[in-house]
């Protein structure tokens, strides 16, 4: 069985104390001798801690990076220094705003500077017997932040010339991620999951542009990104609301999931529907034969352990509107960047794990 397996998770994981420090250290300048080997270690220990669980695909938990997204601009030539603020940001628990992370805009004609992630996953997959699962970000990153004014018309004529570029070098990543023996690649989009609420919907036509269009965008975006894959990896898309406070947006599926679920060219989805901002199970219904859906039900933003019950009782009624045999078990997000709000540990990470798996044994297997 190709991923999404049937215990999974996001791929981001909460980061040792003595690991923030040193990237810390880092972002201010003043980066430790050891960060490296600091890095190396965290992300055996993670490992080891994913496989203990029963996890059945394993991640470096994104611990080389800063932000989820960096890797893409990173490794890009054609962005300015200078980073822009988008016009939204997250709702905190305090009910304060927290703007967006900035993002650069085009200054020339994007180029393909390094490798994304191939390095990250060679690293990973020495350490592992299990499946090492790669995480990008999804093509939508280099568009959704700033939408049109991330584009200097002077180098690209549209939009759709500029994915264009931008779908191009992530073919290069994921041609040099099969020859590495990449088999799981797991693409990160806030964009499609954030246009299903209605008031962000109505903040994309004062940027310039509608939801729709830019819906059509993202996937179109995507499925270009992947069409040379070999038949062995495994194309997932992770959809996410953003996961610092209350997120971005709310609101279910429904408002995109035929387009998803027909239209992006992969294998499975792993979505949130760990509370009620994500709606509920009936957009399931047009999930199509030959692709899974793993169900985010158990959270990365608390530290209260999920009922096996409960989780086993959700199953059950997403099954109503999907097959059984077409559906996983998975947390809603990343556990990195729930960790500050609730402050969880790893030892409630590696709890939350282990029901995962226990969880996923009981429901397919028994």
């Amino acid at each position: 069985m190709k991923g999404p397996f049937r215990a999974d998770h996001v791929g981001s994981l909460i980061r040792p104390p003595q690991l923030r420090e040193a990237q810390r250290a880092k972002q201010a300048g003043a980066p430790p001798a050891d960060l490296k080997g600091l890095e190396d270690q965290a992300i055996r220990d993670a490992v080891q801690l994913q496989e203990r669980a029963g996890i059945t695909a394993v991640t470096d938990g994104e611990f080389r990076r800063i932000t989820w997204r960096e890797s893409f601009f990173n490794a890009v030539d054609g962005y300015s220094r200078e980073k822009h603020e988008p016009s939204f940001g997250f709702r905190l628990p305090d009910g304060k705003i927290q703007k967006g992370q900035p993002v650069p805009r085009v200054v020339a004609k994007l180029k393909r500077r390094r490798a994304m992630v191939v390095d990250e996953f060679r690293f990973l997959k020495g350490l592992t017997k299990a499946t090492p699962k790669v995480t990008l970000p999804a093509p939508a990153v280099a568009h959704f932040y700033l939408g049109d004014q991330m584009i200097d018309k002077a180098v690209y004529a549209d939009r759709r010339e500029y994915m264009a570029d931008v779908s191009a070098i992530y073919r290069e990543e994921v041609a040099d991620l099969a020859r590495a023996g990449c088999t799981y690649l797991q693409l990160d989009d806030v964009s499609l999951a954030v246009l299903c609420d209605a008031g962000f919907r109505e903040d994309m036509q004062h940027r310039g542009g509608s939801a729709d269009e830019a819906i059509d965008l993202y996937i179109d975006a995507f499925n270009d990104a992947v069409r040379d894959r070999p038949a062995g990896m495994s194309i997932c898309s992770h959809l996410c609301r953003g996961n610092v406070g209350q997120g971005i947006g709310a609101g279910g599926y429904e408002p995109i999931a035929e387009r998803i679920f027909n239209g992006l060219d992969v294998d499975g989805y792993l979505l949130e529907f760990d509370t009620p901002r994500a709606g509920d199970f009936t957009p399931l219904r047009f999930l199509p034969k030959g692709k899974r859906v793993a169900l985010g039900l158990v959270s990365t933003k608390v530290r209260e352990l999920e009922s096996a019950d409960r989780l086993r009782t959700r199953i059950d009624e997403a099954s109503k509107y999907a097959d059984l045999e077409q559906l996983c078990l998975s947390t809603q997000c990343g556990f990195a960047s729930g960790f500050q709000f609730d402050r969880l540990t790893i030892e409630d990470e590696e709890r939350k794990l282990a029901l995962i798996a226990e969880t996923a044994t009981k429901v397919w297997t028994q």
